[in-house]
């Protein structure tokens, strides 16, 4: 399937698409998705059919803001780990920070994700047990007014 076929890909079609479909696109065909598609992902198609690099080459930080906050809380700690400071900042909203699990945060954000890429208002939304879950290491780089922000 090429670009132009994902692109004219209704999102009941995008929806029908098995996990190994969505596993085989290529970052250029993920980052085609209209934001209408990346709604239209099922959470098993994002849990199970996204793969790293289509994470972090293929999505844009909009279609990463549109996901569903389901669907954030269900990509694994790798695939947490392989997303941009700039997908971090620019693409989570505070209610997907919100949706990350006590895992996710602590097994899948880096220091550099959160010294670069969380701004003070999604670590202020963040939830105690994933303040409490961070690593002394996810701690130290947390800017000044990231802690104020706590």
């Amino acid at each position: 399937m090429n670009t132009l076929n994902v692109l004219l890909l209704s999102t009941a079609e995008v929806a029908a698409l098995t996990t190994q479909d969505i596993a085989a696109l290529d970052t250029a065909q993920v980052a085609s998705l209209s934001t209408a598609q990346v709604v239209a992902l099922t959470t098993a198609q994002v849990n199970q059919g996204l793969t790293t690099d289509q994470i972090k080459l293929g999505l844009t930080t909009t279609q990463i803001a549109i996901m569903e906050t389901g669907d954030i809380a269900v990509l694994t700690n790798t695939n947490v780990a392989a997303l941009t400071t700039t997908q971090v900042s620019l693409g989570l909203t505070t209610a997907q920070v919100v949706a990350l699990t006590t895992a996710q945060v602590n097994l899948g954000l880096t220091t550099g994700q959160i010294n670069q890429g969380l701004t003070t208002a999604q670590v202020a939304v963040m939830e105690t047990q994933d303040i409490a879950a961070l690593s002394t290491a996810q701690i130290a780089v947390l800017t000044t007014a990231g802690i104020v922000a706590l």
